[in-house]
């Protein structure tokens, strides 16, 4: 048999041996096993080569897919070619497990070699025992640094900041400051701007980077200082900020403390992960999930963060059938009017889960506010109107074709365009009520607006066959 059919692939053809991903982007069976097996055999050469190779994405990809037992293995087995931004990928209740079971030692070495903003996000899943025990291990000026960020509320500017950057005097030259950046050796790793300062650090100005290297050498620094530039406060909230980057296109942002002190930078690279979070956040609140629900949670865990939602809907169903119990009669009477009544009110929760989605998100991103809010009510509500007469009209024929009683159709007609409406009004003036108390509309909007397609549906449907039928 050939040996080299045995052999473990070579530090230069890790990736070549078996590609990570397939055609589709999604990480290899094959790929994960590969790395299972060197883990195992406590192949240290191939785990550090590998690792050498990845992208810090998609080593965050590889832990997630590998055993729980072989993250931290792997960890231990490439020792500092280890890039620990690669926990920063992996959900919160994978990264603790991880770091739960490293020497406070390692993850300090880790910490050492990551940007101060990647720090903060590596250290603040952690509880304040563990971070002490971590930050002790550093040296004074770096523990200083992510101890201060540490203290700044959370989702705020502060904790998303770095603090490297550069800042120079105000009575600097083009020159002076080109020198200054090629003799300083810890620059940051990309950075898009240069920002002055006065000598106790207050802010003075930006000078982007194209700006300052198309100037000659002896212009003054001040010449090209826009003093306008966009900045926030550590204080500000993240989501705030994101929304700054969007609307004036911006790459970095200067962070400034309480007194406009220079302390740090956003970059836009920060924020993408921003929008992504509160995306998720959105996305899940209105599903009725938690906004820490992982996959990698257990379904202990799961069950428990979902329960008390669904105990709230449960008591709205219950509500909503009330309604049916004030018509008993009537459906005793005329078995159709029970099978049809869950159509209305089907078909008005749609349509207010229509509007309330794209309500809840002009929200959120400060499209829809006084300014506008009486026309974008009076548009949904026209839409409602024109869905429940198009909708009134299908459902009517239908219903009369299938029990043969040509009064249901104008029943369940007018029942329909009552809670089309009704739910488009729901699905917009929810949210902005919930906002307006300041609660969030993604959390509460979903089971407040169902009650109310669901009430407004039966009474309404109920309601009208009674007076039509003459029903008691």
């Amino acid at each position: 048999m050939d040996e080299r059919m045995d052999a473990a692939p070579t530090e230069a053809s890790v990736l070549d041996h078996v590609p990570m991903r397939n055609e589709d982007g999604e990480i290899r069976h094959e790929f994960v096993e590969e790395i299972a097996h060197a883990i195992e055999a406590a192949d240290s050469a191939v785990l550090r080569a590998c690792v050498a190779e990845l992208h810090e994405a998609d080593l965050g990809d590889l832990i997630a897919a590998l055993a729980p037992d072989d993250r931290v293995r792997l960890v231990e087995l490439t020792g500092r070619d280890f890039d620990f931004s690669a926990l920063n990928e992996v959900d919160e209740i994978v990264r603790e497990e991880i770091l739960e079971e490293l020497p406070a030692e390692t993850v300090a070495e880790g910490v050492r070699e990551l940007e101060s903003d990647d720090a903060v996000e590596l250290l603040e899943t952690l509880d304040e025992a563990e971070q002490e025990e971590i930050l002790e291990k550093l040296p004074l000026q770096e523990r200083v640094a992510l101890e201060r960020s540490l203290l700044y509320p959370e989702n705020s500017a502060g904790r998303r900041m770095q603090t490297e950057f550069i800042a120079v005097p105000q009575d600097f030259t083009v020159g002076q400051a080109i020198d200054y950046m090629r003799e300083t050796p810890d620059l940051p790793d990309r950075f898009y701007e240069i920002y002055v300062v006065d000598k106790d650090q207050h802010w003075q100005g930006a000078v982007p980077l194209d700006v300052l290297l198309r100037a000659r050498r002896p212009v003054p620094l001040a010449d090209l200082t826009d003093e306008n530039r966009r900045r926030v406060s550590v204080l500000e909230d993240q989501e705030e900020v994101a929304r700054m980057f969007g609307k004036y296109n911006l790459v970095a942002a200067p962070v400034l403390d309480t007194q406009d002190r220079l302390v740090g930078v956003i970059t836009v690279d920060d924020v993408v992960d921003v929008i992504e979070e509160e995306a998720d956040e959105d996305l899940k609140a209105l599903g009725g999930v938690t906004s820490d629900e992982e996959l990698s949670d257990t379904f202990l865990t799961i069950a428990r963060g979902r329960f008390n939602w669904l105990l709230v809907n449960l008591a709205t169903a219950f509500l909503a059938s009330s309604v049916l119990g004030l018509f008993e009669g009537q459906l005793e009477k005329m078995v159709a009017l029970a099978v049809l009544a869950p159509i209305v009110a089907s078909q008005g929760g749609n349509a207010a889960t229509q509007t309330m989605t794209v309500a809840v998100r002009a929200l959120a991103t400060r499209e829809l506010g006084s300014v506008n809010a009486w026309r974008v009510v009076t548009r949904e509500a026209l839409v409602g109107l024109i869905n429940g007469l198009a909708f009134a009209v299908i459902t009517g024929i239908v219903a009369v074709a299938w029990f043969k009683i040509p009064g249901l159709g104008i029943v369940i007609g007018l029942a329909m365009v009552c809670n089309l409406v009704a739910g488009a009004l729901g699905g917009i003036l929810i949210p902005m009520a919930l906002e307006r108390v300041r609660a969030d509309p993604a959390v509460a909007s979903g089971t407040f607006v169902t009650t109310v397609t669901d009430v407004v549906g039966f009474f309404s449907f109920l309601g009208i066959a009674t007076l039509w039928f003459g029903l008691k």
